[in-house]
């Protein structure tokens, strides 16, 4: 409704909000381990601060970076490159989005507390009554008022904000294992470190690989606002795919955790296995809705003509690969549920991050066009599962002598 020039200023946002949030989100799976580890084996006590801890952990954080990011907020935006003419629109909704942080780690981390002792539903139902509330809200702010990109950073902070408050109300209310109870929320030392072993490489992980999404979103600025709302359509569809795909990283995670703390290792490689075979199927599923689907998908985006042609042409080169990315979720998942998150993070950080550095630095400026650059990703796909399929093999005779 408001233009390409909008539209890149959300896209060339994106990869900075993922990095900060990817790395808040390695703390929460960290977290979520050691509560599903200590709810499989029954410690109901310990289960209890490491939950109180997670909370206290969360606001912390949340606090940390949201004042962090509205003050290097412009700073970050010239740093990758975002072009004058998107630069202002970029600033706006980001720093609109930085107020969001809090609610987003606060909801994320309720979720996962909630994951780690067998619900999954309400995370879903809370996070799909937030996203209609979002959606109701673009469409009020950006098309009816006239807010522009404000609007869609308003209308996201608002939804948040909410789903946060609905994870937080069951937490506080329920009178299960898991209640949160505010005069507990503070730092135990022992569980905390417990937490940070876990989720600190997991977090470094996450934004490491949304850093070099940065890096590569900053080789696509030069291209100009038509390229940049191409490619950032591009990657929003693009998490359509990946998402699901995270979704099973978390649940083997939290299906794990559980088991190792209970130690039934049989179940653990049986899970890791159905996973992995879920994963696969869907992959390949997705894959080809979006080869049939994909130039529809995107008129949902943009209706200009040339964004849609060259989001198909992207969307149909990167197609074929996404199934390749099925190994580093499902593996890395079932070693950070038995609480190995270091090693993880070493073959991601350098099958992914530093291959497709690597790539874009090096090799692109030979090939300079978008697909010279896009092409990185299912490189580094292939090559970071190779890694994590040879780790595995030694991981499970390690852990399981299988």
């Amino acid at each position: 409704y408001v233009g390409k020039v909008a539209l890149a200023a959300v896209g060339a946002s994106t990869p900075i909000i993922n990095m900060l949030i990817g790395f808040f989100m390695g703390i929460s799976t960290g977290a979520g381990v050691v509560i599903a580890q200590f709810f499989g084996a029954g410690d109901l006590s310990k289960m209890k601060k490491a939950i109180h801890n997670s909370i206290a952990l969360t606001l912390v954080i949340g606090v940390v970076l949201t004042v962090v990011g509205l003050v290097f907020n412009d700073p970050i935006l010239k740093a990758i490159g975002v072009p004058s003419d998107v630069f202002s629109e970029a600033s706006t909704y980001l720093s609109i989005y930085f107020w969001s942080l809090i609610f987003v780690m606060i909801y994320n981390m309720g979720s996962g507390i909630l994951r780690s002792v067998g619900d999954s539903k309400r995370p879903l139902y809370f996070l799909i009554f937030s996203s209609v509330i979002n959606i109701v809200l673009d469409f009020l702010f950006v098309k009816n008022f006239g807010f522009g990109v404000a609007g869609a950073g308003y209308a996201t902070l608002i939804a948040q904000a909410i789903s946060a408050i609905m994870v937080m109300y069951v937490l506080m209310k329920t009178e299960d294992s898991y209640k949160v109870v505010l005069k507990d929320i503070k730092f135990d030392k022992e569980i905390l470190l417990k937490i940070i072993k876990i989720g600190l490489p997991t977090g470094f992980q996450q934004s490491i690989v949304s850093l070099s999404n940065v890096i590569v979103q900053s080789y696509i600025n030069v291209y100009g606002a038509s390229v940049i709302a191409g490619y950032s359509v591009t990657i929003k569809i693009d998490g359509f795919v990946n998402l699901p795909l995270q979704a099973f990283n978390m649940a083997i995670t939290t299906f794990v955790g559980q088991n190792y703390g209970a130690h039934l290792y049989d179940r653990i490689q049986k899970g890791a296995k159905t996973a992995l075979a879920i994963a696969l199927t869907m992959a390949v599923s997705l894959s080809v809705i979006l080869c049939f689907g994909g130039s529809y998908i995107t008129k949902l985006f943009s209706s200009d003509q040339a964004i849609i042609n060259q989001c198909q042409s992207l969307i149909l080169f990167l197609m074929p690969f996404y199934f390749s990315y099925c190994c580093v979720e499902i593996f890395s998942g079932t070693m950070r549920g038995c609480g190995e998150s270091f090693k993880p993070m070493l073959l991601v950080c350098l099958g992914i991050c530093v291959l497709r550095v690597a790539w874009v630095t090096f090799i692109s400026p030979h090939y300079p066009t978008l697909k010279g650059v896009v092409i990185s990703y299912p490189i580094t796909w292939f090559t970071t599962s190779f890694l994590f399929i040879i780790y595995y093999k030694h991981f499970k005779k390690y852990h399981f002598g299988a």
